[in-house]
């Protein structure tokens, strides 16, 4: 969710605004350690036992992960990540000394949380001080008496939140960042996010039954996930045009989180299946996968036009000469030359190749195998670029029964999903039924390699290389 990691980690730092929410006060973004130290001194009597004081710290890291993890207030179109006011969240003074005991535990404990059963995101553990403000969480003072009856910390959070609570520990520390991911999502994308946006919106049609369900779940932004966007907006408001831009990507997140009570006591719970993770987020050095393909594809093409970059064969291996393409890209474009492909880096190939196509006239390719178009093909597309590879379906049955002809309409069915499907199994490569960079190289090449007269037999395709 708010967090590029699956599970979350410890924030460096989180962002405080001094008030209310919807009040205009100023924003302090401090150390996560420095502001439950200073939550602990100000909600908390340093004298009582340290027992009480470590559950209740435990408490406080989760409440305030959980705000963090799901961005409660990001999610409203706020620029902080939690609030000093007690009505909403936790007090902080800004400024205030520390007491050293709760310094001292503080340090030892900050990169722990609280979770409930098997859910990943922190637990969001209410809690007041059980004399003048009571609840269904813990209670600050009962906390206390407790650990005078010889109550452990975690004796103290189950007897609070249940048997159920546990403790995750040695948790890494790290940046966050949004979790919008840097561009809008529309028909043709395939990623991760998208994979988390046809979560979502499943589980959140089961409260909104008008929103229909997507099958299969499998990161492609397909047909049916449009009609499911295009629905959820006008449901919440949004303009249904079927793109998940910031303003739907986190409604979506906002109704998810509140369907699932994820910032209640009585959450749902956040599930490992819950989160995107079929494909990998950072491809780097040594990986060997299906992945590295198409970040093959795009940088042998960039360095065709850019003799800054090298281009490299598509093997599907990082090795060294991709590592040094992408190291030269990075410098090339201005990113930082680490070698690493994260999301920064993949949008950067990704654009200067779409750059590259759009900018070259139709006759460039007139005698060989149109390059992919940029845009990943699936159920639902329509226009020329799925009519083009129709086409090129066409000139590539002949290679087997298994492969059906198909009507030139410019719209991407079942049938075609369903050639498309056939010829990826025909030719060993991963069956999406969706035409990215690769499964579109092996069609183009096939059709052309028929088209002039040179055929190869099924299973003598591999990938090629544009350079």
């Amino acid at each position: 969710m708010s967090i590029p990691n699956v599970t979350p980690v410890i924030p460096e730092t989180i962002t405080v605004h001094l008030g209310r929410p919807d009040t205009p006060a100023p924003n302090v973004t401090v150390p996560f350690a420095d502001y439950i130290k200073n939550v602990a001194s100000s909600e908390i009597y340093p004298t009582w036992p340290e027992n009480a004081l470590r559950a209740n710290i435990y408490a406080q890291i989760s409440f305030a992960l959980n705000r963090i993890y799901t961005e409660y207030y990001r999610s409203r179109g706020y620029d902080f990540d939690i609030t000093n006011s007690t009505a909403f969240d936790q007090y902080f003074v800004y400024g205030r000394d520390i007491f050293d005991n709760i310094s001292r535990i503080v340090d030892d404990i900050f990169n722990s949380y609280l979770v409930q059963g098997d859910s990943i995101e922190p637990y969001f553990a209410q809690y007041c001080n059980g004399t003048t403000v009571t609840c269904d969480g813990l209670s600050q003072w009962g906390s206390a008496q407790l650990a005078r009856q010889g109550y452990l910390p975690y004796q103290i959070l189950q007897y609070y939140y249940g048997d159920n609570i546990r403790i995750v520990s040695d948790v890494p520390v790290a940046g966050i960042r949004s979790s919008y991911p840097g561009a809008p999502l529309r028909p043709g994308a395939i990623s991760n996010a998208v994979q988390n946006v046809q979560i979502r919106l499943n589980r959140i049609s089961r409260n909104y039954p008008n929103i229909p369900k997507i099958y299969p779940v499998n990161g492609t932004f397909d047909i049916e996930t449009e009609n499911a966007v295009k629905e959820f907006q006008r449901t919440f408001n949004l303009t249904p045009d079927g793109v998940v831009g910031p303003a739907t990507w986190y409604a979506i997140q906002r109704i998810f989180n509140a369907v699932k009570r994820l910032n209640e006591l009585n959450s749902e719970g956040l599930k490992l299946s819950e989160i995107g993770t079929q494909f990998e987020n950072t491809l780097q050095y040594g990986m060997s996968s299906d992945r590295v393909r198409p970040l093959q594809y795009f940088l042998s093409y960039i360095g065709i036009y850019n003799d800054q970059v090298p281009p490299v064969p598509i093997t599907g291996y990082f090795g060294d000469q991709t590592r040094d393409a992408v190291l030269a890209f990075q410098r090339a474009y201005g990113l930082t030359p680490d070698g690493i492909v994260g999301i920064q880096t993949w949008n950067a190939i990704y654009n200067a190749y779409r750059g590259i196509i759009s900018s070259l006239p139709p006759d460039a390719f007139a005698d060989t195998a149109l390059p992919f178009p940029g845009t990943y093909l699936v159920r639902g597309s329509q226009g020329n670029d799925v009519r083009q590879l129709q086409e090129y379906l066409n000139a590539v049955s002949v290679l087997s029964e298994e492969l059906p002809s198909l009507p030139v309409t410019g719209y991407f069915g079942q049938a075609t999903y369903q050639a498309v499907l056939a010829f990826q199994r025909l030719f060993g490569i991963e069956q999406t039924g969706a035409v990215g960079p690769i499964t579109w190289d092996a069609i183009a090449s096939e059709a052309a390699d028929l088209i002039g007269g040179s055929r190869r037999a099924i299973g003598q395709y591999t990938p090629r290389s544009t350079s």
